[in-house]
């Protein structure tokens, strides 16, 4: 939907789009990014029965300041998830810009994103969610989510900045900043 001003400006936002039955492997990306050319907006995406091997991210979402626009409602269930670096990560600080024509004060919104059954095997990392300071992510709901952290992987499995959620029935533990809700 846009790289930075020109996505602003143009306001051509990507909506209802809907992913089903989808089988990916991209070691060095992600099974569904969303951006970091999002600035026209990217809203109600539905994905479900989504198989991921080998993947580098089975859900990315990328932003960063200067880009504006959303990323809002989207749902994501019935995911499988096998030998993924992270199996969530959403990202405020991501990449370059077109040019330095880019307003600085132009902040994206990120809400209302659900993912729910979900499993997910021989990951480094279960999540890896930075929104941007001052700039809260929020809305992040995550339910019914099963990670089984690799051996060798970081010790902790989740890090979370500047985002606003709950969780329900996630393992391993969330972040602080996802509260259990049972």
């Amino acid at each position: 939907s846009g790289w930075d001003e020109y996505g602003i400006k143009f306001g051509w936002p990507t909506k209802q789009l809907v992913i089903r039955r989808l089988t990916c492997i991209s070691p060095y990306s992600a099974t569904i990014a969303l951006g970091s050319e999002m600035s026209g907006g990217i809203q109600d995406v539905r994905a479900e029965d989504i198989t991921a091997v080998n993947t580098e991210s089975g859900i990315r979402i990328k932003t960063a300041v200067g880009r504006g626009g959303y990323v809002k409602d989207i749902y994501v269930k019935k995911m499988t998830m096998h030998t993924m670096k992270w199996a969530f990560w959403i990202t405020g600080n991501y990449g370059s810009h077109a040019d330095k024509k880019y307003d600085h004060n132009a902040l994206p919104e990120i809400k209302n994103i659900n993912y729910r059954d979900m499993v997910a095997e021989e990951v480094s990392m279960a999540g890896n969610l930075e929104g941007i300071s001052n700039d809260p992510f929020t809305g992040i709901c995550i339910s019914n989510v099963t990670i089984s952290i690799a051996a060798k992987a970081k010790k902790q499995p989740w890090t979370c900045s500047d985002i606003e959620g709950i969780t329900s029935g996630v393992t391993p533990k969330p972040c602080d900043l996802l509260p259990d809700q049972g």
